[in-house]
């Protein structure tokens, strides 16, 4: 499927609008059930949050903050594909309160778009577009009935051991980080054997 974006470039489209809702929290969550084939991803922010009138237009395209075009389509397509994948959408706001967004997909869809590339989404999380904000990862994978793999990562552990002197945007921090990412990521072995 062409004309879908993987879905970590939406996961970062909805980190920037809560990022330019003045997060200083933003937690991503991401739940892969081969189990009862599902796919879920949440994105909650501490930011300013929307007020009834903005949250019930959000996924009209025709909606956007934005001074250089007249349109916002990222999260209409965003709850277009999860529909699409037998999955639902939803956001959840309240002015002061921050923003949940939480997108649901069949795992084995076959419009679902791969992941893509998550470890370069978190790293953009960290240290792109608004480093000021903490970040809050939680993926968690079941491939069978028993199990349940699951990588976390927080920025405000790793900022409580460098200290304030040393920023995660370091050449030699960031190394380490998409080392421990990528790892982490790997440790999770999403696909089913058989």
């Amino acid at each position: 499927m062409t004309a879908f974006r993987e879905l970590s470039q939406h996961i970062l489209d909805i980190f920037e609008n809560g990022a330019k809702a003045g997060a200083t929290l933003i937690s991503l969550e991401i739940e892969e059930d081969f189990v009862i084939d599902l796919l879920a991803i949440t994105l909650h922010d501490n930011g300013s949050g929307m007020d009834a009138e903005t949250l019930a237009r959000i996924t009209d395209p025709w909606v956007t903050s934005r001074t250089t075009r007249k349109v916002g389509l990222g999260i209409p397509f965003f709850k277009q594909i999860a529909e699409m994948c037998n999955g639902d959408f939803e956001i959840i706001s309240q002015l002061g309160e921050g923003t949940i967004t939480r997108a649901i997909f069949q795992h084995s869809h076959i419009d679902r778009p791969p992941m893509g590339d998550l470890v370069g989404t978190l790293t953009c999380m960290i240290v792109g577009y608004d480093a000021s904000a903490d970040v809050a990862y939680r993926h968690r994978v079941r491939p069978t009935d028993e199990v349940w793999h699951e990588f976390t990562f927080d920025t405000r552990e790793v900022r409580a051991i460098l200290g304030d002197e040393v920023p995660l945007s370091s050449p030699e921090v960031l190394a380490f980080l998409r080392e421990m990412l990528q790892e982490g990521l790997l440790s999770l072995t999403a696909e089913p054997q058989g």
